[in-house]
């Protein structure tokens, strides 16, 4: 969730951390701060609000330096003000310490400190904590200082450190939660996520779980939990900082709605061969591997969970499996039945979420065969799983995804078919005619991203609904619970999503004159029962709003506007019906004056549970 820079080099600290920590804005935050070493001491300034306020906190040309961290916190422990804002000092000033994450045993260490040691805590925060472990610690030498802080302290960190002592070196450590260093001339860097540092390095070390990092400007050294220097191999990064820029776009989440058919297209043909057979590289599945499997476990958190409801349709019906969905977060504590005869796919858009890595490993240590479905190159779900599907979408920055979404079900649709092809569910002129039709949707897309203004005007009629209701059938109701996070997620109005068939068990009791309903009718064989359940909340007054393929025209006499799809196979339409979705919940945000990049209360990527 938070965000970390670090630098250490001949040039403006200040200009290099703070133009970083915006670049990781989208990761969501409350407050920011940064910590400089100046004039043989560590000097913090840090506020809540905005990157901006810290701009004008560290206004005063005087206050740079050539090594310092800095960082933008989203409240866990004590509340968004400016004290628990980081970075946090140990009582003499010497040590500031950034972290992301969360120090499980902070009560009792804080505890132990202020009874053996007399500190006295000025925070809530358990960050405060590691800042005067390190202080105490340190005799000398602040990498050993580090060491011992880090031995007594459990759960989920990434921490970087300057100490007053120690003008030349920057102290960074990795446990669950993201880190890489930057590999500079002259100059070195630690950052949370890559787009911190494209402005000015390509080649970085992705730091792996319990690895200290020294840094000085001309060296990074690499150890791990035992204090043995590793050698890494250098990652290059191959996209580049425009890419990850608005691009003349009001909002980051508008552009990158717009930039779903080529993301998917961009997925498809890293996959599919001219003669329509699958390539999935860095997957290595055999016929007798998937014949194996006597069940497949999809895992992810949110949108991305979304997409696992997809892919348990997709999987069951073309290769014939049985899929368990579930939330990461509660995976583990329900003893699941995994086994080595277990398919477990993790989907994640960052590979950093922490609880769909935490069921990874869960899964891993009981014999799991472990495939990832992720966006981001080298991250923490993609190293630790056996096999990965790169989702190719390019940086998603608005925390509201959309092309990594898409693309999530391009990537269940290609692993479904493949596995399905290869265990021989599926002839080679079934595949084909499937992938041709996959291949055909960035097309079908496009149309859709005409509608744009159409999908404004009706936002622009109903954004002051307070209570909105997603219905669906089959594939349709997942595609409605995905469109309605988007829609609280960005609008923040109370929007709720069920299977349309349960409406009677209860939810129709909510529905009332002028309840808005989002009802998605894309399947041929349940539109029937779809057309009964727009009757049935019509009935009770409610304002319908209908997406339909185009051939569906029968539905405008039934709701009160229908915005069309394209016509295509009712296996595929969970990737053309979310768009006008995604467009919905934008422009209502919109209206509403909502921060639609950076909704409040919300990260990009959690790396806390």
């Amino acid at each position: 969730m938070c965000g970390i820079v670090g630098y250490i080099g001949n040039g403006s600290a200040k200009e290099i951390i703070i133009d970083g920590l915006k670049k990781l804005e989208y990761r969501g935050y409350d407050s920011a701060g940064i910590a400089l070493y100046i004039d043989g001491e560590v000097q913090v300034r840090k506020c809540t609000g905005r990157i901006s306020n810290l701009e004008l906190a560290a206004a005063d040309p005087e206050y740079d330096s050539h090594i310092g961290i800095g960082h933008t916190r989203w409240a866990t422990h004590g509340a968004p003000t400016d004290v628990n804002a980081h970075p946090h000092s140990n009582t003499e000033g010497t040590v500031a310490v950034v972290h992301n994450g969360i120090i499980e045993n902070y009560a009792e260490l804080k505890q132990w400190l202020s009874k053996e040691h007399g500190i006295r805590f000025v925070s809530e925060t358990d960050t405060e904590v590691i800042a005067h472990l390190i202080g105490i610690y340190y005799d000398g030498d602040l990498t050993d200082a580090v060491f011992r802080a880090v031995d007594m302290m459990r759960g989920s960190y990434a921490i970087g450190v300057v100490c007053s002592h120690e003008p030349d070196k920057l102290v960074a450590v990795r446990k669950d939660s993201p880190l890489i260093a930057g590999i500079g001339k002259g100059c070195n860097f630690i950052a949370s996520d890559i787009p911190a540092l494209l402005k000015h390095v390509r080649e970085i070390y992705l730091i792996e779980n319990n690895e200290t990092v020294v840094l000085t400007k001309d060296h990074i050294t690499i150890y791990n939990q035992n204090r043995e220097e590793v050698k890494r191999d250098v990652f290059h990064v191959t996209w580049d900082a425009a890419s990850a820029e608005k691009e003349g776009y009001e909002h980051f989440m508008l552009k990158e709605i717009y930039d779903q058919p080529k993301a998917i297209e961009e997925t498809l043909n890293r996959r599919l061969l001219p003669d329509g057979r699958i390539r999935l590289d860095g997957i290595n599945l055999t016929r007798e591997d998937i014949e194996n499997f006597s069940r497949v476990y999809i895992v992810a958190c949110g949108t991305a969970y979304h997409a696992g409801l997809i892919g348990k349709y997709a999987i069951e019906k073309f290769a014939q499996i049985p899929v368990e969905v579930d939330v990461a977060s509660e995976f583990r504590y329900r003893e699941p039945f995994v086994d080595d005869r277990t398919l477990f796919i993790a989907i994640s858009q960052s590979g950093e979420t922490l609880d769909t890595l935490a069921a990874l490993r869960e899964a891993k240590a009981r014999g799991a065969r472990v495939l990832s479905v992720v966006n981001v190159v080298g991250s923490s779900v993609a190293r630790e799983s056996d096999d990965v599907f790169y989702t190719w979408a390019g940086p998603e920055i608005a925390v509201a995804s959309t092309k990594a979404y898409t693309t999530q079900l391009i990537s269940m649709y290609l692993l479904a078919l493949h596995m399905g092809s290869e265990k021989g569910c599926l002839t080679p002129e079934q595949r084909n005619e499937l992938t041709a039709e996959l291949m055909g949707l960035p097309a079908k897309i496009s149309q859709i991203l005409k509608l744009d203004a159409e999908i404004e005007a009706i936002a622009k009629q109903l954004y002051m609904k307070t209570q909105v209701f997603f219905i669906g059938r089959g594939t349709d109701c997942a595609v409605s619970y995905e469109g309605s996070l988007k829609l609280k997620e960005i609008s923040y109005i109370n929007s709720f999503a069920v299977a349309a068939g349960e409406l009677k068990h209860g939810t129709i009791a909510l529905v009332e004159q002028d309840t808005l309903v989002v009802a998605l009718a894309t399947q041929g064989k349940l539109f029937k029962k779809m057309l009964s359940n727009i009757q049935e909340v019509k009935a009770r007054g409610a304002y319908v709003v209908a997406v339909a393929q185009e051939s569906c025209k029968q539905l405008e006499a039934h709701a009160d506007c229908v915005i069309y799809i394209p016509d295509c196979r009712d296996e595929f339409t969970p990737i053309p019906a979310v768009v006008p979705l995604q467009f919905f919940a934008y422009h209502v945000a919109r209206f509403r004056g909502c921060d639609i990049d950076k909704p409040k209360n919300l990260a990009k990527s959690v790396t806390v549970e």
